[in-house]
């Protein structure tokens, strides 16, 4: 099968914990499935900017753009982050790839808002470039950067480039690895299977927002691009991708058939 693995910044920010993930992925790859990760890393841009003096400035939870801080997105999302998850990759035995949306235009981005500087919004996606590095044995890693055809640069939110890269790559299934257990109800309770109408409810009455309510507006319109199914779980699990994939009660699923409990 085809899986498309979005990690988040707090899961990559320790060597421990970044070697496991590599490891178990590594896993899935060797076992014959077609994997995909696209990573994050807005906790290590802000820890990087604030060392130097740059203050962050947020709309609507998207980071401001400034030609400082791009420079910054270049060195953090495409150099640090991903080049140290390609390392751990290559030291769990994958043959992995660090790359960006810029890469053979893998994903293609227009500006967002005026007000937010160099932040895109993607508006398509050529997964060529995924599909022969996956069918020949690489494991791609994508960091959250994209790029226009003028040559412009953007910022792209991590679970945006998820669901763009999952939807042209023809991902079965999105897995979302965060640092949450899943998504709650009104009551703490993990759900353990939603469908996008329950995924807009919880929204609507307040109980999923923030960082939860991005990841479930990024679910929805997976689905609606035609991933058939995501999935909201927690990374520090150990072998959290392997019981995912073997259907285990971990995390909540996303997907339009599911019958939410």
């Amino acid at each position: 099968m085809k899986l498309l693995v979005k990690l988040g910044g707090t899961l990559l920010d320790s060597e421990s914990s970044r070697s496991r993930l590599a490891a178990e992925i590594h896993e899935i790859s060797r076992a014959g499935h077609q994997v995909v990760v696209v990573h994050g890393g807005g906790k290590q841009m802000t820890r990087f900017l604030t060392e130097r003096g740059i203050e962050s400035h947020f709309v609507n939870g998207l980071r401001v753009t400034t030609p400082d801080v791009l420079d910054a997105v270049l060195k953090v999302f495409a150099g640090t982050v991903n080049q140290e998850l390609v390392a751990a990759f290559i030291a769990a035995g994958a043959a992995a790839v660090g790359l960006t949306g810029i890469d053979a235009m893998l994903a293609e981005a227009e500006q967002m808002s005026p007000e937010l500087g160099s932040v895109g919004r993607t508006v398509r996606s050529d997964a060529r470039l995924l599909e022969v590095l996956t069918a020949n044995g690489y494991l791609p890693v994508v960091a959250c950067v994209a790029g226009d055809r003028a040559g412009r640069i953007y910022n792209v939110n991590a679970d945006q480039m998820a669901v763009t890269c999952a939807a042209s790559f023809g991902a079965e299934t999105l897995l979302f690895l965060t640092d949450v257990d899943g998504v709650r109800d009104g009551t703490g309770r993990v759900v353990p299977e939603l469908t996008p109408e329950d995924c807009d409810r919880l929204i609507a009455e307040g109980t999923a927002h923030g960082g939860m309510q991005a990841k479930l507006n990024a679910a929805t319109d997976a689905l609606r691009r035609g991933v058939p199914e995501v999935v909201i779980a927690p990374g520090a699990h150990q072998e959290i991708i392997q019981q995912v994939l073997a259907g285990a009660a971990q995390g909540t699923r996303i997907g339009v058939c599911t019958n939410a409990n």
